[in-house]
C-alpha cells in the first residue's frame, strides 16, 4: 500500500536516494529544502518538493499542511536535514554551535513532534532519524556536529520508549563516509587517507544508505525500535 512518505532535506546527497527509493517502490514522497531549487529528477518521480527551513517552527507547520493536503498524513518520517560548521573548539564561535544543534537536532524536534500527530491519531508511523558515525566516534573539529548527531540517538531511544505502545517506531542510521559532492570536493590525499581508516576500505554509495532506511520503515522492521544502525563499512565498530 502506498504511504504518505517525508523525507527532509531530500534534495540532494543522503536526502534525494532515500527519496528515491521510497518513490519507486510506490510511496508518495515529498521532501523538504531550505534554499536553492530542487532538481528535475523530483519531479520526474513524482516527489513533492516543499520548501522549508526547519530552524523555523512556522515554516515545518506550513509545510506539513502543505504534505497533508497532497498525501495525507505522514506515515513515514526520515529526519535527514543537516547542516556542518567544522570549526576546532577554541575558533568555534557561539553561532557556529547553535546553529548546527538548532538545525541538526533541534530542528528534528520540531518535525518528529509535528509528525506525530498524525501517527498518535493513527496508531502507527515509522520515524528514521539520520545520524552519523561522528556522533559514536567523535572528530577532531566537529563537535558542534558530533553532539547534534550523538544528542540524535538519545532523542530517538526516549521516543522509542514514550511511543512504542502506540506502534510508532524510531529507529537511527549512522553513516560513515558517503560518497557526496561533498566529500567529492575533497583532495585525493584527503580522501585516501579517509579510505584508509575504513575496513571495508571505500566510500558508502548513497544507495546503501538510503537502503537501510527502507528496510527500518518496511514491514519486516515492525520489531525493531531503538536501534542504531551504522552503515559505516566498519569504521565505528565497537561503539
Amino acid at each position: 500500500m502506498s504511504r504518505s512518505v517525508l523525507v527532509t532535506g531530500g534534495n540532494r546527497g543522503i536526502g534525494l536516494a532515500i527519496a528515491r527509493v521510497f518513490a519507486d517502490a510506490g510511496d508518495k514522497v515529498a521532501v523538504t529544502y531550505r534554499s536553492g531549487e530542487p532538481p528535475a529528477e523530483l519531479a520526474a518521480l513524482g516527489v513533492l518538493a516543499v520548501r522549508c527551513d526547519i530552524t523555523d517552527a512556522e515554516q515545518v507547520e506550513q509545510a506539513y499542511k502543505e504534505i497533508e493536503a497532497a498525501h495525507g498524513v505522514v506515515e513515514v518520517l526520515v529526519a535527514n536535514a543537516g547542516i556542518t560548521r567544522d570549526q576546532l573548539l577554541m575558533r568555534m564561535s557561539e553561532e557556529d554551535f547553535t546553529s548546527v544543534l538548532d538545525t541538526n537536532l533541534t530542528g528534528t524536534y520540531r518535525v518528529v513532534k509535528r509528525a506525530n500527530r498524525g501517527m498518535l491519531r493513527a496508531k502507527k508511523g515509522r520515524v528514521v532519524l539520520i545520524s552519523s558515525v561522528v556522533g559514536l566516534l567523535g572528530s577532531a573539529g566537529q563537535a558542534n556536529y558530533a553532539a547534534s548527531k550523538a544528542g540524535l540517538i538519545g532523542f530517538a531511544r526516549s521516543l522509542a520508549r514514550e511511543l512504542g505502545s502506540r506502534n510508532i517506531t524510531f529507529n537511527v542510521v549512522a553513516p560513515g563516509f558517503v560518497d557526496t559532492d561533498m566529500t567529492r570536493a575533497l583532495s585525493e590525499e584527503q580522501r585516501a587517507g579517509i579510505v584508509a581508516q575504513v575496513p571495508l576500505g571505500r566510500y558508502a554509495r548513497t544507495e546503501e544508505i538510503a537502503a537501510a532506511v527502507r528496510f527500518l520503515a518496511s514491514d519486516d522492521a515492525s520489531y525493531i525500535t531503538g536501534a542504531v544502525i551504522p552503515v559505516d563499512g566498519g569504521l565505528g565498530m565497537g561503539h
